[in-house]
Parts: C-alpha cells; structure tokens; sequence
C-alpha cells in the first residue's frame, strides 16, 4: 500500500516512524532508573538482584544487536521493524503486569531482545530510504536526536507516571506506542531487503552463547554478597560464563559461516582499543545514572519526580557534551578529546563519592552532574570516529555496531561489580550505623570505583588512540548513524 504514497511523503512517514522507534527503545532506557525503588520495594528486590531490572535488558540488547541488523538486512527491514514494534509492545505489558521480580526480569530480558530488532532496523530502513548525501545526512541527524529526546523525556516521565500513577506505567506507556507505529509501519514504509540469498546465514550460535555467558558472568559476580568470591560455587559459575564466552569466541573465529563478529577486525589497534575504552565508558556511566536515582531517592528523600527534575541537567549535559565533541574532534583528533572525555567522567563521579547525606544540592550534587554528564557526552563521539577510523571502509557499519556493544557489555558487567561492592559496604555498616548513612557509603564506594575505570579509560585513550579526525563524509555519517553522540543512558 506504500507504493500509492507519493515519495516524499513516504521519506516522510518513513523518518517519523523510524524516529519514534528509537525514541522507544531509549525512553525505555531512561525511564526505568527513576523508577527502581518503587520497583525494589514493591517486588521485594534485594540489593544486588534490583540490577537484573536494567542488566536483563542490556545483557539481551548487547547480545543481539548485530544478528538484529543483519536479520533485518536479508529478512526484510520493514518486516523486522514491525516485529521487533509489536514484541516490544508485548513484552511491556507483560512486565507491567509483573507479580514477582522473577517475571519482571524475564520481560526485560525480552524487552532487551526486542529493542535489539527495533535499533538497527530503524537505521536500516532509513539507510536504503534516502539517498546518500544531505538527504540521508538530514535523517540519519534526526533519528539521531531521538537519544537525547528519549533519554531527557525518560527522565522527567519516569518521574510522574512513577509517583501519579505506579511504576507499572513506564512500561505500559510502549505498548500503544509500539503497536500505533508498527500499523503505520505497515501502511507507509516500503519493504526493502539485501538480495544475497547465497549469504542468507545467521549466526544464532554466536548470540545465545555471548549472551548467556554474559548472563552468566554477571549471575557470578552478584551472587558474591551470598556466597564470596572465594567460593567455589562462584568460582564455577565464573569458570562456566568464561567458558560460554570461550565457546564464542571459537564459533566466531572458526565455526560460523557468516560470523557476527569476524576476529580479524581485531588486527587493529585501534579499533581493538576504542573498544576497550567504550567497554570502560560504559562500565563506569552506565552505573552512574542507576546510583545517582538511588542516591537521590534513598539517601536524600527525592521524589520521583524531584529525582527527574534532578537528572534532567544531566541528560541536557550528555547533548552539549556531543556537541563540543562534534566540533572539538574536528579540530584536534578524537585522542585528546576522548581522554578529557574520559577524564572528566572520572572527576565527576569522584564528586559524586563525596556527596554528602544533606547538605545542598546545587553545591554538593549539581556540579558532580553537570562534570560526569559532560564527559559522557565528549567521550561517546570520539570513540566512535577512533573505532571507525581503525577498520576498513566496508567494516564501518560493523566497527559502530562493535563500539555499541561494547558500551553495552561494560555497563552490564560495571553494573554487577559497582553493585555487589555497594551492597557489600552498606552490609558491612548495619548495625554500626543508621540505614541511610550505610546505604550513601555504599554508593560512594561505587562511585569511587567507576571513577577508577573512567581515569583507566582516559590513561588508554591518551596512549592508544591518536588524533584522528572524521576522515571524510562518511565516517561522520557512521557517527550520526550509531546515535552514540546524543543518546542518554539515564
């Protein structure tokens, strides 16, 4: 039926459509952290088991964003797009309609696999849309700014669906969405596919088993607060998600006809080093946004809608920072900017180590937001040009789909560490002193500790990333393309 449009007003359709997906996916993100004490307490999480409610979702997106892509690419696009629409819109009700913390981890575990069909499906759409040049540059710009809409617009409606209505509400409000847009999608975007049926091949292997030893590591890491990292129930459990990840590992560089992650790409130092540093990026920003709602809420009595109102400079941080970003490596190189990027990330959340239970906000905790967000926002550019700039022109697309799922897997994994020490300190101090001061020492050594993997991610960027710049149009496409330079975690 698409075909009976005219084409710009298809171009049109197509763009709106693409760009409430991504909104989508990344309100989802960003929606969820306001809201995880209402959650905790309302199905009973414990301390370490209430990162499963963002872990679940990120563990199952990083492990199937590249099949995604490539499923829309040689399936269909417009086909992909709508069943990855309609099973995120399913996959919401059931975890509005949770009971137990187990059913609310298993949605968002299904969410995460979802939002993994619906993120390069929307790029891929976009892609074979548009002409290349201004035109796609234009689109790929807007779809790009849906990150920082989403994630700023998560902030603010985490907060008042939480504290109007209920917890449940951030994610019933996917599901008209999700199911509006995947009927449009039907009626105005045209199907489109990869016409290489001799390389019609997935690599379902390579997905489960990364995404299950990840699961699996994480599993491990946070059942230390039970059972110690001595044990030997999590010295198997590690040894058997180290073992999952080896098993990948051989499926990818041996086994797989068409591998997800071909081995070789790796040969380059610096995309191996990009990597490296987005996977410490992540580990230490992902973490950030969950402990600054907590912080805000359990520590210093926020509401949930204060606590939005109190990220919101953050995510409005995040774009500035891109912005500069943007310009700064076109002058100096992504090296240098990367590692102040880095490194303000690191000052930023060695502020928030200090924050104290009262004291003022605009003092004690506003400048430790605006420093870490800023940074985020200077990082995530850079490293993406760095990562591109390392592999070869055909490998783009995969080099920024790389950098994504790095940034993924290091927030999942900074996550479950940065949790479990918190927990532990906060364990450590009951009974010695009052709940709230226990539970803010247990933040600051979390934040104390991803400090360290930001200033680790600063010293590598300074000594492995060179001053490269956007070497042509191209690249700079790539960079708007992945979203990284807008998109907020919070």
């Amino acid at each position: 039926m698409s075909t009976q449009l005219s084409d710009d007003a298809r171009k049109t359709w197509t763009l709106i459509l693409c760009c409430v997906g991504q909104f989508m996916v990344i309100l989802d993100v960003s929606v969820v952290n306001v809201a995880l004490p209402s959650i905790r307490s309302d199905l009973h999480f414990s301390g370490t088991e209430l990162q499963w409610v963002v872990n679940a979702y990120a563990l199952t997106f990083a492990g199937f964003l590249l099949l995604g892509g490539r499923a829309a690419d040689l399936l269909g696009r417009r086909r992909m797009f709508v069943i990855g629409l309609m099973a995120f819109a399913a996959t919401s009700l059931l975890g509005g309609l949770a009971q137990s913390k187990e059913v609310l981890t298993g949605a968002r575990a299904l969410q995460g696999l979802s939002g993994a069909v619906v993120a390069p499906a929307t790029l891929s759409v976009l892609t074979s849309t548009f002409t290349e040049g201004a035109e796609r540059n234009r689109a790929l710009g807007a779809w790009g700014a849906m990150g920082g809409a989403g994630g700023a617009a998560g902030v603010l409606l985490g907060g008042v669906l939480t504290q109007t209505l209920s917890w449940r509400w951030i994610l019933f409000i996917n599901i008209p969405i999700g199911v509006l847009a995947g009927l449009a999608a039907l009626r105005y975007i045209a199907e489109s596919r990869v016409d290489d049926t001799a390389r019609r091949r997935f690599d379902l292997s390579g997905a489960v088993t990364v995404t299950l030893g990840l699961v699996v590591l994480v599993y491990g890491i946070v059942q230390t607060d039970k059972y110690g990292w001595g044990s030997t129930r999590t010295i198997v459990t590690l040894a058997i998600g180290l073992a999952l990840i080896g098993v990948f590992l051989l499926i990818e560089g041996r086994l797989a006809k068409a591998p997800l992650v071909p081995l070789r790409v790796f040969r380059s130092r610096q995309l191996s080093a990009a990597n490296v540093v987005m996977f410490l990026l992540g580990a230490s920003s992902f973490a950030m946004w969950y402990f600054v709602s907590l912080y805000l809420q359990e520590v210093r009595g926020f509401s949930p809608i204060e606590t939005g109102l109190a990220i919101l400079p953050m995510a409005l941080s995040v774009a500035v920072g891109a912005q500069i970003a943007g310009k700064g490596t076109a002058r100096i190189g992504a090296g240098p900017i990367l590692a102040l990027g880095m490194a303000l990330v690191g000052v930023g959340m060695l502020l928030f180590g200090r924050a104290p239970v009262g004291g003022s906000f605009g003092i004690d905790v506003l400048p430790a937001e605006i420093i870490t967000a800023l940074g985020v926002g200077l990082a995530f550019v850079p490293v993406t040009i760095a990562a591109m700039a390392g592999s070869a022109p055909q490998e783009a697309g995969l080099a920024s789909g790389l950098v994504n799922t790095a940034r993924q897997i290091g927030g999942s994994l900074g996550l479950a560490i940065l949790a479990t020490i918190a927990v532990a300190r906060t364990s450590d101090l009951a009974g010695h002193v009052a709940l709230t001061p226990a539970l803010n020492s247990g933040f600051h050594h979390a934040f104390v500790v991803g400090a360290g993997f930001a200033v680790l991610g600063a010293l590598l960027a300074a000594v492995l990333i060179p001053p490269v710049r956007p070497r042509q149009a191209a690249a700079r496409t790539e960079v708007e393309r992945s979203g990284v330079g807008v998109e907020v975690e919070a």
